[in-house]
Order: structure tokens, then sequence, then C-alpha cells
């Protein structure tokens, strides 16, 4: 049985092993590592289950249900569309480690126990870091040390949560969790951070924009989807994540509606769009839990088509500043049209995917009667239509002509962004074929007279109000710029506390040193006085007495010498 194997493993080890394999068939060779990933999904069926015996404990290495079925699928497919986007680069070791990196999420979604996830959490934590490190420039190393920094605390915070939930359950067994516990706790707030939730989500607008051109699209395929299987599987219907994913649908807009960096835009809109599905995974109907799922494997399909548009201005023009660009559907008119079906399914436009996906759990809100959040979801998806919607395409392929006159994507390009867009199409004309793999069955009609209607109404004002903003002068210009977001304070005053710390140290350091040198000048003058011919050391002494006495001086002596 192939699922014997953890499921991945032929990614991780076809991704290591590839600079060995002749670079004459090197490029097929990597483009069949998913082919044969997907092959091994479609073999498995669910209730498939592999345990092994280690550390003393029961580890389900491979575990199949609907759920984790459901993310493989779509990180297949995922790595074959960014195999063949790197294809130009597919001699790099950028293009190795994406496949480790997609296998590693792979095998955490089928991870059936707390240390299998953890052990390939970590691992595409690594094969991440590296990804951003990739690109070469000081500004991409920094953020990747920050960025590694935050993905090993969210891995111990795992590690420890899962050690005090076995205290509390007597198993490492990965199912529903909750917050009954401190271990749970701390596995939501591990999860959290891979999610990037409010105030835990710098890492991604800091690393994501840093990398290669194709480096950013596998990045934004698989970290944070993790995240949301991870929520899924262990905090459904946790009540507080509502609330949390309604401020991440919301504060990101304001940032991507200032931002000049286009990729820093779209890395915002991750978070716009992972909200969604926090606040579904919050309501834990099986409606709102289809929703997510659906909703996630669409987001990466034309989050990714947007990403790689963006990429392929970057590879050709060097720049992906709004205030640099324009006018470039001359040059690329098919990578700008592209980027418009891109747009349109993340601004759910009728016969697009999110339009299929993200309304089952704007439904599910409504039918639970949480207004408030319904309100603020329709809020959320206006302003998806201004940022990713208008202004993305906006910038990069009309509004001013820049001038720039560059070359069409190239052709492995071309072709990766045409299948995430046949793909983006075919969902939401057909949804029935993404609702057959969702983890619940589906009785959800997208296609209502009442959805349409009120969907092309909001896509109708939300477009009126962002034309009318640009022509009253009140939309805010793309200029060469650096925006705050929060983690302002913690750059800004965490140097500060160091510095205060090591003043703080200091001190202390030379209080101390002061005090031993004069308890050393103090037993020095003793000393002397004990030589003196009266004194007690001018008598004859024992030799015992005498080796006690060196001892004395020579701790002292040591003691000074360590403190000064």
């Amino acid at each position: 049985m192939t699922g014997e194997l953890p499921i991945g493993l032929v990614l991780v080890l076809g991704g290591l092993v590839a600079p060995l394999v002749p670079k004459a068939v090197r490029g097929i060779f990597l483009l069949a590592l998913p082919v044969l990933a997907f092959v091994q999904l479609l073999s498995l069926s669910p209730g498939q289950s592999v345990s092994v015996e280690a550390l003393g404990l029961t580890l389900e290495i491979v575990r199949v249900d609907r759920l984790s079925l459901a993310f493989g699928y779509i990180f297949a497919i995922a790595a074959l569309i960014n195999v063949i986007f790197s294809w130009h680069v597919r001699d790099s070791s950028e293009s190795y480690v994406s496949l480790v990196y997609a296998g590693s999420a792979l095998g955490a979604v089928f991870a059936g126990d707390l240390i299998t996830l953890f052990v390939f959490w970590e691992a595409t934590a690594i094969a991440s870091v590296v990804l951003i490190w990739g690109q070469g420039s000081e500004r991409a190393r920094r953020a990747g040390l920050r960025y590694i920094i935050v993905q090993f605390l969210s891995g111990m915070l795992l590690l420890a949560g899962a050690a005090m939930h076995y205290q509390d359950a007597g198993s490492v067994r990965f199912d529903l969790i909750g917050l009954g516990s401190a271990g749970g706790l701390l596995i939501l707030l591990a999860f959290g951070i891979k999610c990037a939730f409010p105030l835990l989500h710098n890492w991604l607008q800091d690393a994501y924009p840093e990398a290669s051109a194709t480096a950013t699209v596998v990045l934004s395929s698989f970290t944070t989807k993790l995240g949301i299987y991870a929520l899924a599987r262990g905090f459904p219907g946790t009540e507080p994540l509502i609330w949390i994913g309604v401020a991440m649908t919301a504060f990101p807009i304001f940032y991507a509606v200032i931002e000049n960096d286009l990729r820093r835009v779209l890395a915002y809109s991750i978070n716009n769009q992972l909200g969604f599905m926090v606040v579904g995974i919050g309501l834990g109907t099986e409606l709102a839990l289809n929703g997510t799922v659906a909703h996630a494997f669409a987001d990466i399909l034309f989050k990714a088509l947007l990403l790689m548009s963006m990429g392929a201005v970057l590879f050709r023009t060097g720049t992906v500043k709004g205030s640099e660009l324009g006018g470039l559907y001359k040059s690329m008119p098919l990578t700008a049209g592209f980027c418009i079906v891109g747009a349109a399914s993340i601004s759910a436009v009728p016969l697009f995917s999110a339009f299929v996906t993200k309304s089952m759990i704007m439904a599910s809100a409504a039918e639970q009667g949480y207004l408030w959040v319904w309100l603020a979801l329709l809020f959320a998806s206006a302003g998806v239509v201004e940022h990713a919607g208008i202004k993305i395409p906006f910038f990069a392929f009309f509004g001013h002509d820049s001038g720039i006159r560059c070359k069409e994507a190239p052709l492995n390009m071309l072709i990766a962004m045409a299948i995430a867009a046949a793909l983006c199409i075919g969902i939401g004309t057909y949804p029935a074929a993404l609702y057959a793999i969702l983890p619940h069955p589906v009785d959800y009609a997208p296609f209502t007279a009442s959805h349409v209607l009120a969907q092309l109404q909001l896509l109708f004002f939300a477009v009126l109000g962002v034309f009318w903003l640009m022509r009253a002068g009140i939309y805010p210009p793309e200029l060469r710029s650096v925006n705050l977001d929060s983690d302002w304070f913690y750059r800004r005053f965490a140097p500060a506390l160091v510095r205060l710390a090591e003043h703080g140290i200091g001190f202390m350091r030379s209080t101390a040193m002061a005090f031993v040198i004069d308890a050393v000048k103090g037993l020095s003058s003793r000393l002397l006085d004990l030589h003196r011919p009266s004194a007690l050391l001018a008598r004859t002494w024992s030799t015992s007495g005498m080796a006690l006495s060196v001892m004395v001086i020579l701790l002292a002596y040591l003691l000074a010498h360590y403190l000064l």
C-alpha cells in the first residue's frame, strides 16, 4: 500500500537527491515528482492509517480522511504549478528546496499525532527560510532571520503544548483539542502564528516580498494553509476564532490601500483571506468548515496566480512598485489577462472561484445569527475588490504609462499561470467537482438569484467607490514610502529594552566588582596585620593552617579575576 510511507516523502526525498540527477533529465525529474505525489494521493481512501512505536508512544505517521485528502490534493497541485513556473531556474537550489517544502507540508496534513506533526512543522519552517534566503540580498537575509525565529517559536509552542496535552489526555493523537487546558492554549498559539493572527502576522509581510520572483509563489501556497488545516483539525467550533478571523479580514485592507509594493499588497491580502477561513473554523458548522476548506483550496490557486503575474512583472522589469509601473499590458498582454482572472477570482465575481467558496462561510454566519460578523465579512469582501481586484492589475498593467517596454513572461511562467487560471474558472463554473472532495456532504447552491444579484451589487458599488475616490483625488496615490505595521513597536522598543538591560547588568556588575575589590583590599589588609611581629601569622603555624590560609587567598583571587 502506498500509504504505508509518510505522504509527501516522495517530494522530500526527490528534492534532496535532485542535485545529483544529471542535468539533461533533471527538469523532467522535478516535474515528475509532484505528479507521482498526486498519483499516490489518488490511491488513498479515508480510513487508512499507519502507526509506529517510537519514544514510548504510538505515533500515527499516516492518517487519511477527507479533510487531509482535500488539503493533500491542492498541495500536490500547487507543487506542480510551482515547478512549471520556476522551470527557468530548475537547476537552482530553490527548485529542490521548494519540493522539500511542499513534501513537508503534505506530511504534516496526513500526520495523525502531534509529534509527527511537529517534525513536519519544523521541516516546513527550515525549507521555507532557505527559499527566503535564496534571494541573496541583505534585506532577505535579515527578513529570513526574523522569519525563522518566529517559525521556531511556533514549533516550540507546539511541542510544549503537545507534552502538556499528553499529560492531560494520555495521548498525542491529533484530533479535536479545544481550549480546555493549558496545552490546548499553547497549541492554539502555535497554530495562530502559522495562520498569521493579528499581532502575530508581521513575519508574512516582512519575509514573503523579500523572496525571489518564483519563491514568493511557493511560500504563499503552504505555510499559512498548513496553519488553517491544523486549526480546522484541532479547534473547530472555537468561538474566539470567529472574532480573531473578523479582525484578520478587516485590518489588512487599510494597509493594502496605502502599500506601494504590489507583492506586499498581496501579502496583506493573504491575511485578509485567511481571516475568512478562521471565521469558518470558529463557526464550526459543516457548511462553515466546508467553506473553509473550499476557500483554502481556491485561495492557493488565485493567490498563486496573482503572485505569479507579479513575479513575471518583477522578472521582466526588475520592480513591482506601483509607483514605477503602469502600461505593461502593451508589453505583457497575456500576463495582464491572467492577472485579471486572478483578480476576478479573489473578488468573487460570479463564475470565478471565490464566488462559490467564500459565500459558504458568509452563509453559515448568517444562518447562525452572527449579523455583525456577516456585515464585517461583507465589508472585507468589498475591500478585497479594491486592493486585489482593482489595485493590482490597474497599477501594474494600466493606470499611467510608465514607459517600460519589455518581453512577455517566459513560456513556462505563462503555462503555469494558464493552469491556475483554468482551475480558477473551472471551480467557479463547476463547483460540484470541488464540493465532492470536501470533508462533509455539501448542501449548498451558490448560483441562486439572490446570491448572484447581491454579489453583483457589491462588486458594482465597490468599483464605483474606488473610481469616485480616484477622481476626487482622495484615493491614496502610489508613492515611494515605508508603511509602519505593528512590528514597528518591537523593532523600535526591543533594542531599547536590550540596551536598558545591558545598562542594568553593567551597573550590577560594576557594583559587584567594587564590592569584591573592597573585600579583597580588606582581606589583604587583615593578612598584612597578621604578619606583624605581634600578629597571629608571625607565629609558628602548622602546615594545615598555612594551606588553609593560602586556599582562602587563592579563592579570593579567582573570584576577583572572574568578576573583573
